[in-house]
């Protein structure tokens, strides 16, 4: 892939990755927040393969880090590395890197539901695990707050992202169908 097709690429997904993470005002199911961060990270790395889908989530988080109002709820800048949720932002590097990786060597069903498995494990051991360490050390985690609790406040997100992970999966899946985008060329036209 080309170096400008390969940056093009990269600034794409982290916009959309942008207003992916906030969607949430307008998009809310059983009283929990949607975003559709999880979804874009996964179809970066099932369209853009591991390596790019991984730098175009590495973009994402560099843009909130330096101030862009990219992560939920139009926050950034570099406080948000304190936010309980910082560690599911870090996850989508890691979601799309192990989603094109897995899909590289296999495009089958198997290869589909593996991959969307092993999105799901990253964002949540990562995820939860990041915000467990910053309600417990610097944040003001409330009473009776424990590791078991941590994972308890994530079940009720499970079955919305379970549902998210089949949606971007059956996407990558038709998409890829046309041919991965990072081989797609131009048409020039007389």
């Amino acid at each position: 892939m080309g170096k400008t097709r390969e940056l093009v690429l990269c600034g794409l997904f982290a916009a959309l990755m942008a207003v992916g993470a906030n969607v949430s005002p307008f998009l809310m199911i059983g009283g929990i927040p949607v975003t559709l961060q999880l979804m874009f990270a996964i179809i970066a790395g099932g369209m853009l393969g591991s390596r790019v889908g991984a730098k175009a989530m590495v973009v994402y988080v560099a843009l909130g880090l330096i101030g862009a109002p990219v992560f939920a709820q139009f926050k950034g800048g570099p406080s948000s590395i304190l936010s309980p949720t910082f560690g599911f932002v870090l996850s989508f590097i890691s979601v799309a890197f192990v989603v094109g990786l897995i899909l590289k060597k296999n495009r089958s069903f198997l290869g589909y539901v593996t991959s969307g498995v092993a999105a799901l494990l990253f964002n949540y051991i990562i995820g939860t695990n990041f915000m467990y360490l910053a309600l417990t050390f610097w944040a003001n985690a409330p009473s009776g707050f424990s590791y078991s609790v941590a994972w308890g406040w994530m079940m009720a997100y499970l079955p919305l992202d379970i549902i998210v992970t089949v949606v971007s999966m059956m996407t990558v899946q038709r998409l890829s169908k046309l041919g991965p985008i990072r081989n797609v060329r131009p048409s020039l036209h007389k």
